[in-house]
């Protein structure tokens, strides 16, 4: 069996339909502003979401292999390019955006922008996705790990170092909150995934849900307390359209720097796919649990432009992978046709050029 026709059995249907995931969130918006939670309800809320993100980030622990990631350091330079579009190009575009303030959006909203210019890539996406484009798919699961992994490190420290104190304060008591929520679930699942590593595989499905269960749970409580606090009074229709319109602009940037630097940089068709679906998206399910920690109520304004960014990130990118899935593959050998020594023609394997 060729390696395209086990490609095609990866592939989504062709219709673009809204994520399922995505109207879930919004229902669980609307279940905030309807019936927030409230005194003893918001005190179990909180610590029922504390729990839910150190359980989720446990799991990432316990599902991200140590050998998988230690062989895909081989393509380094691949790895690398998405890292630096991830931590490094976003963020630069993100406070760039400064700019933008009080025009096209407002000081809150901004905020939130630049903190989804921060938070690592998708995982899933960003392999379906190269899968149907026909890209490098063991790449993208590498860098996509790796991705979430330095971001559970990096994201927080770069959230203290270009929000200051708009993130409600990153102060000794918030980085411990960050160490005890977020660092020490993740290397407590590392440690134990030697004896839960093959349970968490035989029940991914099930584990899956929990996680989305998970995050649900965190949006409902980050939402409430906004509610509760007045912060959606803050927000008119206006300002959700120049929100939009700033994201279509980000990401279209991201796109095409993505997909020119790589060829720039001389990788081939394969790699530059992986790069431009990692390198561009920004991950929902690990940015919301980080925004719940690190800007406390102001959660709910922090994460709408992330989940406003990660649904137009698959609508875009769909239609992308779909057009690329056309496109003609490049061989590692280019044929050439030589006369044999009867005279008969015959073909021999020339230099190809892609480059890895």
């Amino acid at each position: 069996m060729s390696k395209w026709s086990t490609v095609k059995r990866l592939r989504r249907p062709s219709r673009l339909p809204i994520d399922p995931y995505i109207l879930l969130l919004l229902g669980t918006v609307g279940l905030a502003a309807l019936l927030p939670a409230r005194g003893t309800g918001a005190d179990l809320a909180s610590g029922a979401s504390t729990a839910a993100i150190a359980f989720l980030f446990f799991l990432y622990g316990a599902r991200l292999s140590t050998r998988e990631a230690l062989d895909g350091l081989k393509h380094w330079r691949l790895h690398v390019t998405v890292l630096a579009c991830t931590f490094v190009v976003f963020p630069v575009l993100g406070l760039a955006a400064r700019g933008l303030v009080p025009v096209f959006l407002t000081d809150p909203l901004y905020q939130g922008l630049l903190f989804l210019t921060l938070v690592p890539s998708t995982i899933q996406s960003s392999i379906a996705f190269t899968s149907i484009a026909r890209g490098n798919v063991p790449a993208a699961i590498c860098a996509g790990s790796f991705s979430s992994l330095v971001g559970i490190v990096v994201t927080p420290l770069l959230a203290a170092t270009v929000l200051g104190g708009s993130g409600g304060g990153f102060s000794a008591d918030s980085v411990l909150k960050i160490v005890l929520q977020l660092l020490a679930p993740f290397v407590a699942g590392q440690l134990l995934r030697r004896w839960i590593g093959s349970f968490v595989s035989r029940h991914r499905k099930v584990l899956g849900l929990v996680d989305r269960g998970s995050i649900l749970l965190v949006v409902y409580t980050a939402f409430s307390a906004g509610v509760v606090q007045g912060v959606w009074d803050r927000v008119s229709p206006v300002r959700l359209g120049g929100l939009l319109a700033v994201e279509a602009v980000l990401l279209a940037v991201m796109l095409l720097l993505t997909w020119y630097g790589a060829k720039a940089l001389r990788f081939g068709r394969e790699d530059r796919i992986a790069i431009q679906f990692a390198g561009s998206k920004k991950s929902l399910a690990a940015g919301l649990p980080m925004a719940s920690v690190l800007f406390g109520a102001e959660a709910s304004l922090a994460v709408l432009p992330l989940m406003l960014f990660h649904q137009m990130q698959l609508m875009v990118c769909a239609v992308i992978a779909k057009r690329r899935s056309h496109d003609p593959v490049e061989t590692d050998a280019e044929e050439i046709t030589v006369p044999d020594r009867a005279g008969r023609s015959r073909t021999e394997a020339g230099t190809g050029t892609r480059s890895g």
